[in-house]
């Protein structure tokens, strides 16, 4: 009797989603035949991440641990949702292109066998290292991947700032599993649950683990990975295991306090910017450089190379700081913060609503949908960064949403759910009232100014 409410339990819809996000399944449970049966299981952690970033913002501060800044958050959530947008556009471009190379394998590995579910672990594990090392080491990849260390402060919603393009490349380390004969539902499902896994990993309220430091990804391995002390630089590129690192050289356990962010910092929470900085810097860097052989090592080799130094430069180039180190933070008022975690928060189930329709809208729609998501996620970074443009772009944002509303009212195409669009017509309405005080202000202000110079 009791084995069996331990087995009930186990299986509890809820306790089986936090499982998932410690990789603690069983193989039996997550192994399908094909692609279309294996659930989308980063969709359905949605929940689970927020509800696991709120308790950190309130525990954290209990255990002299950084307060959270909503900031600094709503960059990472919007870097998160961006990263998205390109499966309402693209989706499944990464599995397409494993079945393909599937269909050439040289061996079938049985899809139901314990055996190949811990052969389609490993693999994906390794190949994760070397797409993350890549990630660092190649200038280009470097580009893709920044977006996720620019964030200075270290919690939960820093797993959730990723890049946009980074899949577009990471998914060609992962073919040779799909030659060796590991079926591609099994691909994804490891796929899935190693992402899952490097969630929990970002929180600075979990201290050392003790021997599992040589098994295991864990928030102080990671921590150090996230640094730009410089220890901490280029090392621990683990997902869930931390054994390629301690293989391959590139092991550092955490001894001084860390210092998170980019070497060089952004200074700005525009998620636009945060995911194209560095390529509009290569560009530049492209350019200047003389000769053919120097051009494509800006691209090619690591983001601290100049001519005349190794591939990955010289670690004594780096800043050698300690904590604590000042970071970029304008201040916002309590009622704004509030403002833009609700709207983020709309944003976010408005792109999970995109999603479940993009196949049967016309392709110019879903493109609006996923354009009206970029300014939206722009304008609260510009509203972040105190930029004077801001009050007035938030205002026709919201005018604008209101005029599509009404639009779509009037010729019938509301959805049955019509309250909840109801209410949250009501609620650009009252936004849009309040941008227009601060659009007056902000004008007020400006002019004020002007006279006075």
């Amino acid at each position: 009797m009791a084995s069996a409410n331990l087995g009930t339990i186990i299986n509890h819809p809820v306790v089986f989603g936090v499982r998932r996000l410690f990789y603690l399944v069983g193989t039996n449970e997550t192994s399908f035949e094909t692609t279309e049966q294996v659930p989308d299981y980063v969709t359905k952690a949605l929940p689970y991440f927020f509800s696991l970033a709120v308790l950190e913002a309130i525990i954290a501060p209990l255990r002299g641990k950084r307060r959270f800044r909503i900031n600094d958050g709503i960059t990472s959530i919007s870097a998160g949702l961006i990263s998205l947008l390109p499966l309402i556009l693209w989706r499944g471009i990464d599995t397409s292109l494993y079945m393909i190379m599937y269909d050439m394998r040289l061996m079938s590995l049985q899809w139901d066998h314990p055996f190949t579910w811990w052969i389609a672990f490993i693999g994906v594990d390794f190949a994760y290292y070397w797409v993350h090392r890549m990630g660092h080491e190649v200038n280009l990849f470097w580009a893709t991947h920044q977006a996720h260390h620019s964030s200075e402060d270290y919690n939960f919603t820093t797993a959730l700032r990723q890049s946009t393009f980074q899949k577009f490349y990471a998914m060609f380390f992962y073919l040779p599993m799909a030659i060796v004969g590991v079926p591609p539902s099994l691909y994804l499902v490891h796929a899935h649950f190693n992402l899952l896994y490097q969630f929990w990993i970002h929180t600075e309220i979990v201290g050392k683990l003790g021997p599992l430091e040589y098994i295991l990804n864990t928030p102080s391995l990671h921590r150090v990975h996230h640094g730009r002390n410089r220890y901490c630089i280029d090392k621990n590129y683990g997902g869930t295991l931390i054994i390629w690192d301690l293989l391959f050289g590139t092991y550092a356990s955490e001894t001084d306090e860390v210092v998170y962010g980019l070497v060089h910092p952004l200074g700005t929470f525009d998620s636009i910017h945060v995911q194209l900085c560095h390529f509009k810097w290569i560009w530049s860097q492209f350019w200047k450089m003389d000769g053919l052989k120097n051009k494509l090592s800006v691209i090619l080799k690591g983001p601290g190379w100049e001519p005349g130094k190794p591939r990955l430069g010289y670690k004594d180039d780096i800043p050698d700081i300690s904590a604590p180190q000042p970071r970029y933070d304008p201040q916002l008022p309590t009622w704004c913060g509030v403002y833009i975690l609700l709207h983020t928060g709309l944003l976010v189930f408005g792109y999970l609503w995109l999603l479940n329709i993009s196949e049967i809208l016309q392709q110019v729609l879903v493109i609006a949908g996923v354009l009206y998501i970029l300014l939206a996620l722009s304008t609260f970074g510009w509203i972040c960064d105190h930029r004077t443009f801001a009050p007035i772009v938030e205002l026709q944002r919201c005018l604008f949403t209101i005029a599509v509303y009404l639009l779509c009212r009037c010729r019938g195409y509301v959805p049955p759910v019509a309250i909840v669009f109801e209410l949250a017509n009501v609620f650009f309405i009252f936004s849009a009232v309040l941008w227009s005080i601060q659009s007056y202000k902000q004008f007020f202000n400006t002019s004020k100014s002007t006279k006075t110079q």
